[in-house]
């Protein structure tokens, strides 16, 4: 299997570990270096930030979805879509709402580690989603 299957292969079972909660796991594949672009402000680097990140989710029950997966070298692109169900999303109250949306992550991968990730995802249909309105200023 050439370098850049592998990435995938890597990749692929990081969604999956992702959405069994399985923080360890994903802390194994982190390079201590790791940084995530686009996600949690201030995150720590590397398996720390991992577990700040999940920290941050409470208590969550998800089911990521690989929809595309396209690799070339050491990056990977995921375009995959989310249904979660989370006690609060941006401090906004899910009251018990499922949350259904998409997300492109790109992976830097090397010697089957995560380097590096770049997150971006519909956050802003997540809130709606739990009811948030959008009022203009005047």
């Amino acid at each position: 299997m050439s370098q850049t299957e592998e990435n995938k292969e890597l990749a692929k079972r990081w969604l999956d570990l992702i959405s069994e909660g399985n923080v360890e796991e994903i802390c194994e594949l982190t390079a201590q270096t790791w940084i995530m672009h686009g996600g949690k402000p201030g995150m720590s680097p590397g398996p720390d930030g991992i577990r700040e990140l999940f920290a941050s989710f409470g208590e969550i029950k998800q089911t990521w979805a690989l929809e595309d997966i396209i690799a070339e070298g050491n990056k990977v692109v995921i375009r995959a879509t989310n249904s979660c169900q989370q006690e609060s999303f941006f401090g906004i109250p899910s009251r018990g709402r499922w949350q259904h949306f998409s997300a492109t992550f790109i992976h830097h991968i090397e010697n089957g580690k995560f380097m590096e990730t770049w997150r971006n995802a519909d956050d802003l249909g997540r809130v709606l989603q739990l009811g948030a309105k959008l009022e203009p200023t005047q």
